[in-house]
């Protein structure tokens, strides 16, 4: 069992009041020794992070350098070209977002732009989507809407409530490459959309990514409204503090200064070499103490706060998309990760928190309290408390009932959700993140894996217009899943073409059709052009 004795809790409590943060690792089983014996390998983890500031090739597999850290403090950027870049591109966002809310730019119609769509997945949606939701308020200039999947339902959701002010709606689309399948079909689902409105979707778009890519070009080609820079030095899932965000989250009215200065803040004192006052170096060994550095652990994180119910989401992909890798930097296999799921507080008391106490103890939790419950005066309620005072009350039974039963936590604590405090958060962990990597040697800034799961879902893709093609060919004939797979020669492919061909069945566009067999599997497929 942790020791929750007073004097552990004053050894273990970080506070810093320029953060607005404090930080308490006393819930977690720490040997007297074991700061002692990691100050080697900090020492390497500070040099290395210096280096990666400066510009070293932090991504060799990519040969890509790390530079999210400089956008928050373009003087430390280490050639002056990109500090100017940065300058330049953070002046550019603030002068198109008042010419937006003042009325100098506006949509086909002449009316003022009222919402903003965002299209964009992984770190193009998460980040802007959860700092969105976590600082949005009446009060805000424009609303934010967001298509971040492939799902045609889904965008129908965000189209049904979009549509009745189409035209008052600006759409950001967000792709580094310009080839992101789900963007791409969201911008043209989108389009479409304009197109049968009788709108012209180039009056209402602006592009956020690399020069001369696909969109860019596109974008150029098509009249669009503006485009905003993607670097080569930031990565999909630390570029919320990027254009990617800053330019949606202005417009929604956000004060984007704010959460750069929190990044930036943060950064500055997380440099310190002094483990004990660093809070991103003590979370890192915190992880590395949790996994005994080897992951495989989940880190479960319970916001006590509904603003931040999307942090869990936005730091599943930049944890488990930076350190699930299945080799370290040698080459070795190691199979790295740390599982990241999460609710928000008190709800967890009404869902998974029973498991915690008495399931596996295969994970460790990360509070999140947030001190000011609102703005303004709550009333009393019962037991002369209010209904913050019975949230902190919750987020202490359950953490001491965690403690209870040896299992182990971290409490972050912050005085309220702001915009400084945001930006805290988000440098907090992405430092972490950079630290606990290189603790166990792997490359935090590729992904590999998810290259392999786009290049399976082009052959699916591929698969699927050849049955396409074999059944328009042989219009009216019907045949098995077996003699289509036999017909294409692609006899080990069964399963995948019975997957197809039941989503092919099931949506009229493609007309399909399937004749009943005696089982699934004996179901007889045919193209027919008339309604069946």
């Amino acid at each position: 069992m942790t020791n929750t004795s007073w004097e552990n809790f004053q050894t273990y409590f970080y506070n810093n009041p320029d953060l607005e943060l404090a930080l308490d690792i006393s819930r977690m089983i720490i040997p007297n020794d074991y700061f002692k014996k990691m100050t080697s390998k900090m020492e390497n983890v500070y040099a290395q992070m210096e280096s990666l500031e400066k510009g070293a090739i932090a991504n060799p597999d990519e040969n890509r350098r790390v530079g999210h850290y400089w956008l928050r403090n373009s003087d430390i950027a280490p050639e002056p070209e990109i500090a100017v870049e940065i300058r330049e591109n953070l002046a550019e966002i603030k002068v198109f977002v008042q010419k937006v809310h003042n009325g100098s730019i506006t949509s086909q119609t002449g009316e003022a732009f009222k919402n903003v769509l965002l299209i964009g997945i992984g770190g193009s949606g998460l980040g802007p989507q959860f700092i969105s939701d976590a600082l949005g308020a009446n009060a805000d200039k424009m609303s934010l809407f967001f298509i971040d999947n492939t799902d045609p339902d889904g965008m129908d959701r965000v189209f049904k409530r979009l549509e009745p002010e189409l035209d008052t709606t600006l759409c950001i689309v967000i792709s580094k490459s310009g080839g992101t399948i789900e963007t791409r079909n969201g911008m043209l689902e989108t389009q479409n959309l304009y197109e049968k409105k009788r709108f012209n979707f180039s009056k209402h778009a602006v592009s956020i990514t690399q020069k001369g890519s696909q969109l860019h070009q596109y974008g150029e080609k098509e009249g669009w409204l503006k485009s905003f820079p993607m670097w080569d030095w930031v990565g999909g899932r630390t570029s919320v503090l990027s254009s990617v965000g800053l330019v949606a989250l202005a417009l929604q009215g956000i004060d984007i200064d704010a959460l750069l200065a929190g990044a930036c803040c943060c950064d500055e004192i997380t440099r310190k070499k002094d483990t004990l006052n660093n809070p991103s170096a003590l979370l890192a060994l915190m992880w590395y103490k949790a996994t005994s550095g080897k992951g495989g652990k989940q880190m479960v994180m319970l916001p006590y706060k509904d603003r931040l119910a999307f942090f869990s989401k936005y730091l599943q992909q930049l944890l488990m998309e930076s350190l699930g890798k299945e080799k370290d930097l040698e080459g070795r296999v190691v199979h790295q990760g740390i599982a990241v799921y999460g609710n928000k507080g008190s709800t967890d008391q009404h869902s998974y928190v029973q498991q915690l106490l008495e399931g596996p103890d295969n994970f460790f939790v990360t509070f999140i309290e947030v001190l000011k419950d609102r703005d303004g005066t709550s009333p009393i309620l019962s037991e002369n408390s209010t209904s913050g005072d019975f949230l902190q009350a919750f987020l202490l039974g359950t953490r001491n009932a965690l403690t209870f039963k040896g299992r182990e936590s971290i409490t972050i604590t912050v005085n309220e959700v702001k915009p400084f405090t945001i930006g805290v958060l988000i440098g907090l962990f992405e430092r972490a993140v950079s630290m606990y990597a290189f603790l166990i040697h792997i490359n935090a800034y590729h992904q590999p894996a998810v290259e392999m799961g786009k290049k399976a879902a082009g052959e699916a893709i591929a698969l699927k217009n050849e049955i396409l093609h074999l059944l328009r060919e042989k219009k009216g004939q019907k045949f098995t899943v077996d003699e289509i797979a036999q017909q294409l020669d692609s006899t080990n492919s069964e399963e995948t073409i019975f997957k197809l061909l039941i989503h092919l069945r099931e949506n009229p566009q493609h007309c399909i059709y399937a004749q009943k067999g005696k089982t699934v599997f004996d179901d007889q497929y045919f193209y027919a052009q008339e309604h069946i």
